[in-house]
């Protein structure tokens, strides 16, 4: 089980993606700096206990249509070998010192774990909570049991968001632009057409509206 220190970051998680986000292909933002607020997400437990994962909805108020992106994030003690592309950045951690922050999909702890979810074989987590599940995140899976190991993240990024190989020849695909629609418990998001697999979760927008969306999908092509 992952510990949440609350405690100083320098700079702060969303520092670190007011720079990082505008050089993504999925970014719709204008030539302006984004104007960036935290506004939900979950974690997940690495059951090494090394790496924090975390999906964060974050929504750049910049423009008058606010835009709400998800951006999973890793946390680690050191440097992941072979994913520089992959680092947002370094942050200093009031309790436990400096820490490199990666783009997720990078980051094979978060792949494998996220496909745990899919599959139901973990529970997502409280963003800022130690130790207590997230009720409100949906998933879904129509396949067949997934092999541990033996795949790679190998992320592909393009205007629609972020694509990784899957096992089964699967591609899972992570909606960076997340598509709003009301919140409501009694008829949550739905796994889209053609897909085997989904995870969806609702958030608030900046003027406290609940909203929710499918942040990812798995698919056969």
């Amino acid at each position: 089980m992952a510990v949440i220190h609350h405690t100083t970051l320098k700079p702060t998680k969303l520092e670190l993606l007011t720079d990082w986000l505008p050089s993504r292909p999925w970014y719709r933002g204008g030539p302006d700096a984004p104007v960036l607020t935290k506004s939900g997400g979950f974690r997940l437990d690495d059951p090494e206990g090394e790496v924090g994962i975390e999906f964060m909805v974050a929504t750049d108020t910049s423009a008058p249509e606010p835009t709400a992106y998800l951006v999973p994030l890793t946390y680690r003690g050191a440097p992941l070998e072979g994913a520089e592309h992959g680092l947002v950045g370094t942050l200093e951690h009031g309790v436990l010192g400096k820490r490199w922050v990666y783009d997720g999909c990078h980051d094979p702890v978060l792949v494998a774990e996220l496909l745990s979810l899919i599959e139901g074989r973990v529970r997502a987590q409280a963003q800022s909570i130690d130790g207590v599940p997230d009720p409100e995140v949906i998933r879904s899976y129509s396949g067949a049991p997934f092999a541990p190991g033996g795949y790679g993240p190998e992320p592909a990024d393009d205007k629609e968001g972020t694509r990784l190989p899957a096992p089964h020849g699967t591609v899972l695909h992570v909606h960076r632009v997340l598509t709003p629609v009301p919140e409501d418990p009694q008829n949550p998001p739905l796994r889209p057409e053609g897909a085997i697999g989904h995870v969806a979760r609702g958030w608030q927008d900046p003027q406290g509206t609940p909203l929710a969306a499918v942040f990812v999908t798995l698919r056969t092509d």
